[in-house]
């Protein structure tokens, strides 16, 4: 019986630690590029994967370590858990300036439970504040004991500006790879994870994901949960195509025939008893029971992962028992004229993070009054919901007034001038108001000025017919009501 040979292979290394702490700014330094300026907000909100190759003073040799680099929002939990399960290292990142915060402790307590190996790297060490010995005292008294602090993990102070101590971390990560053996089976059947996975216009399906064992080339045929995929092109990290990847490779493959969840392992050959994943719909009509009580939302989101923090950031924003808030549909991809006949027909709104609106989508969101949160940084997009749910809960209404006339608006793209009746209340000058149409929430907007008789007055009371200047982003139409709210 022929003994299996087996090939030592890269470390996989996930970069962790709380938001803004420098994990993005680290790598780039690495990778000698600028991700950093591309994430929106400054922020990671997807996982990447990056290879490198590090010249070991140690070996003596170039060797490879492939990053996984998390994010640090609150939001991305889930995201930060996979990663940690995947990789096989993990760099704690702790900023000099701000020591050991929320998510820095969720990482420390993840890293416990999944036992990996791990490094700290400090970093903005040439940061004003900056303060080590801080850092490690805090790192102490939460349980992480570094070497010459009465335990064993080996740290680095690092600049991801300057690049101070960069190359001692690398060589850190590689002691630390050789004494875990990493290693693989050429011949074995290919297999790995799934980092992410989202949709686009042109290509479809796109997945990425990291090879730990074995040979992925193209043609092969995979399995990961319920999604089937038979490999028609495969991409490096760079987007150069490639005809093969061996461990521990970040891969980009195209060919699956649905998306597979994040996290998931795929494994080669095509399990003849794994169904497709079945989207689930839930029927209109069952969704208008009780749309007094209960607003329904259409999810949307770039990439399943972020679709899943998506969802759990929205969750949690619920406010208490008074509202209630059911999720209709969640998918992958830009927001289409279908998800707002969905949402006209249930009467929800569609929250959308980091994706774009087609035009068709647009003209008929408008026509229809189906509103639409959207936003490309994750805390931006929670704000704006929760405002919207305090919003619909009900909030003390001091004043609505029907628009009965619409004027044009002001020259050079001034305020839009109307004409209308107060319902209820009182409406005053210099407040904000909420546009309505047909009781759905288009824009917020401004008075600028209120007339009554073509005089300038301070309040138009119930009853009261008048004049108003308003600024808002939304077009005003016949019908359609201004409402201040006690916010």
């Amino acid at each position: 019986m022929l003994q299996k040979t087996r090939t030592k292979r890269p470390p996989i290394v996930v970069v962790m630690g709380h938001v803004d702490h420098g994990k993005t700014t680290l790598l780039d330094y690495i990778k000698k590029t600028n991700v950093a300026a591309k994430e929106a907000g400054g922020i990671t909100q997807s996982v990447g994967a990056y290879e490198i190759v590090h010249h070991s003073s140690h070996s003596g040799a170039d060797e490879k370590i492939t990053f996984i680099d998390t994010p640090g929002h609150e939001a991305f939990s889930r995201m930060r858990g996979r990663g940690a399960k995947m990789a096989d290292i993990a760099i704690l990142v702790v900023a000099a300036d701000d020591g050991v915060k929320a998510q820095t402790k969720e990482v420390i307590a993840l890293i416990n439970s999944t036992k990996i190996h791990y490094v700290v790297a400090i970093t903005k060490v040439d940061a004003s504040g900056a303060d080590v010995e801080r850092v490690k005292n805090d790192l102490t008294a939460n349980g992480v004991l570094l070497e010459g602090y009465g335990g064993s993990v080996s740290y680095q102070p690092v600049s991801g500006k300057t690049g101070a101590g960069v190359n001692e971390l690398l060589d850190l990560l590689l002691l630390t790879a050789e004494v875990e053996g990493l290693d693989y089976d050429p011949a074995a059947p290919a297999s790995g994870f799934i980092l992410e996975a989202k949709l686009e216009s042109r290509r479809g399906n796109v997945v990425t994901a990291i090879v730990t064992d074995g040979d992925l080339a193209v043609g092969d045929e995979l399995t990961a949960g319920g999604a089937v995929c038979k490999v028609r092109s495969l991409e490096n990290f760079l987007g150069v195509r490639v005809k093969n990847v061996v461990p521990s490779s970040p891969v980009v493959i195209l060919g699956f025939q649905i998306l597979p969840m994040a996290g998931e392992i795929f494994n080669e050959g095509v399990n003849p008893v794994v169904l497709p994943i079945q989207k689930k719909n839930i029927p209109a009509v069952s969704l208008k029971k009780d749309p007094s009580t209960t607003t329904y939302l259409l999810l949307k989101a770039d990439t399943v992962g972020s679709l899943e923090a998506l969802r759990d950031i929205i969750l949690a924003l619920v406010p208490p028992k008074d509202f209630k808030v059911s999720v209709v549909e969640d998918s992958v991809g830009e927001i289409t004229d279908g998800d707002v006949k969905m949402a006209q027909s249930t009467g929800g709104m569609i929250i959308g993070f980091n994706v774009r609106i087609t035009k068709a989508a647009e003209l008929l969101a408008r026509a229809q009054a189906v509103r639409i949160v959207q936003a490309d940084i994750i805390y931006k997009l929670a704000e704006a919901v929760a405002k919207e749910f305090l919003r619909q809960r009900g909030s003390i209404v001091i004043g609505e007034l029907e628009i009965l006339g619409v004027f044009g608006v002001q020259p050079n793209g001034g305020a839009q001038i109307v004409g209308g009746k107060v319902v209820a209340g009182a409406l005053a000058k210099s407040v904000r108001v909420d546009i309505e149409r047909r009781g759905v929430f288009l824009a917020e907007g401004t008075l600028t000025n209120v007339q009554k008789d073509r005089k300038d007055v301070a309040v138009l009371q119930t009853g009261e017919e008048g004049g108003l200047l308003v600024v808002a982003d939304a077009v005003i139409k016949l019908g359609d009501r201004l409402i201040q709210r006690d916010r």
